[in-house]
């Protein structure tokens, strides 16, 4: 079985967000359960100064406004092949905005390209290799489906990392995607007058995912599908929720090099030594109390307009807090004015710093994560991986991930953090004062840890079920 994964970024590559942590470990876990799976991606500088063994695979003539070529090649341990298109991607820094930190203008022809180039090669056009599943995820590949439907080619999964980001363009667009004008349509690329690549690709796409179940019941109601409700109501019997893993061998708390002090579940007592190092790198004072942690986006949607107005609040029960985050001006202002009027209590780097999340969560106690909706999320797998108890909002991935340690779970012994529901204040200082006082009991909360230690956070159990999608459709 050959799959073709068509993404727009991949880590250790390129990385904006979780998808990129997706792309990167699963074709990995594809190839463990019998799928060869290459990843074809745009020639982002990154991309192409890690290539190595490369060949050329194909040149266009014009793709999109300028010549371009695809190269085969190694980079970083990924079987990729590289979209080399200088007028598309070689620009620095964000692989979607430019340097005012809006769009670029040509997102549109930079994404239809990834598009374009993928059903390309997976329908065997461009060369002899050719993809039994072409495998396109979020919007930025969502013509992937579409170009096939149209234009030929294999078996297509169209999966969907977070329906809040859809790829929506002015219908003047059209005329430059190299598509018939049939595709303009209520059952192709047509969206309330307007270009949608998302709603292309879950339109014409042979099946749908998204990356978990209770995200894929969720994307069918109006308060969660973000205007796509109805088409993915009327695709119903083609929708799978599907849980993401994680690369264990990255984040493994035995061996992590980003890390103070290693540990396992029968060594949590050294977890302390990466407690000390937090406080010490966040400026916290030194305690046994709650050491709350948050590696997150600051947005609406990760619920952190919530969390920084109870700041005040979370120092008054007496927890000190570690926060690294980036996002909304507003938010990250408030963050930043908690963090000086509670200094010792609140430490907080504005900003990514991937080496840094590891110590968070390898030496928080919890790690807080109330999104208004997450589609999966990974930063609560990282938790049960790492010791850190998750309190999380009881949505999508959130709720098929963590269980909520009420008396039932308690008494049976697999309770492994916290849940909360609804997205607001008291119910999250309700969350808060729970992790508390369960954290107060020791034996207790050491049993909450390695129960979420013991969980299978991998990629195995979900590559498996993709692998059995991917047999079921070309068996149809």
């Amino acid at each position: 079985m050959k799959v073709l994964s068509a993404v727009s970024e991949v880590y250790p590559l390129v990385k904006t967000g979780g998808l990129a942590d997706v792309a990167g470990a699963l074709p990995a876990a594809l190839r463990a359960q019998g799928a060869e799976t290459v990843s074809i991606l745009p020639g982002y500088p990154a991309v192409i100064a890690a290539l190595s063994e490369a060949a050329p695979l194909h040149d266009y003539a014009d793709l999109f406004g300028g010549k371009a070529r695809l190269i085969r090649g190694r980079a970083k341990g990924l079987d990729v092949i590289a979209i080399d298109a200088p007028h598309l991607y070689a620009r620095p820094g964000n692989p979607y905005l430019g340097p005012d930190g809006k769009d670029w203008p040509d997102n549109a022809q930079r994404y239809a390209a990834l598009s374009r180039a993928a059903a390309d090669v997976a329908a065997g056009r461009v060369s002899s290799w050719r993809a039994d599943i072409l495998h396109c995820h979020d919007w930025q590949a969502g013509l992937g489906p579409v170009y096939v439907a149209f234009h030929g080619g294999p078996k297509t999964v169209m999966t969907v990392h977070n329906i809040a980001f859809q790829g929506q363009f002015p219908a003047s667009v059209f005329g430059t995607l190299g598509l018939p004008a049939q595709a303009f349509a209520i059952e192709g690329v047509e969206y309330w007058g307007n270009v949608g690549f998302l709603k292309g690709g879950l339109a014409t796409a042979d099946l749908i995912t998204t990356v978990s179940p209770s995200y894929a019941q969720e994307i069918c109601t109006p308060e969660f599908g973000m205007g796509l409700d109805g088409l993915l109501r009327a695709r119903r019997s083609a929708l799978r929720g599907i849980v993401n893993g994680i690369d264990t061998a990255v984040w493994d708390p035995a061996h992590d090099p980003h890390i103070a002090q290693t540990y396992g579940a029968r060594t949590l007592g050294r977890r302390s030594a990466n407690k000390r190092a937090v406080e010490q790198r966040f400026g916290l004072e030194p305690g046994e109390g709650i050491l709350h942690g948050v590696v997150s986006r600051l947005t609406w949607q990760k619920g952190m307009d919530i969390f920084a107005a109870a700041l005040d609040h979370l120092v008054e029960t007496g927890a000190r807090l570690a926060l690294i985050g980036t996002g909304e001006e507003a938010i990250e202002r408030q963050v930043a004015a908690a963090a000086e009027r509670h200094p010792g209590r609140i430490g907080a780097v504005i900003g990514y710093d991937e080496a840094l999340s590891h110590l968070v969560q390898a030496g928080c106690d919890t790690i807080l994560v109330p999104s208004r909706f997450e589609p999966c999320g990974l930063t609560q797998l990282y938790g049960l991986r790492y010791g850190c108890v998750p309190v999380v909002a009881r949505t999508g991935g959130l709720n098929d991930t963590v269980i909520d340690a009420n008396e039932a779970a308690l008494q049976a012994g697999v309770a492994t953090g916290i849940q909360f529901s609804p997205v607001d204040q008291p119910a999250l200082d309700h969350a808060l004062a729970r992790a508390a006082q369960l954290h107060a009991d020791a034996k207790v909360w050491r049993s909450m840890q390695r129960c979420g230690m013991a969980c299978d956070v991998s990629w195995e159990r979900s590559a498996s079920a993709y692998v059995r999608l991917y047999r079921n459709l070309m068996k149809a």
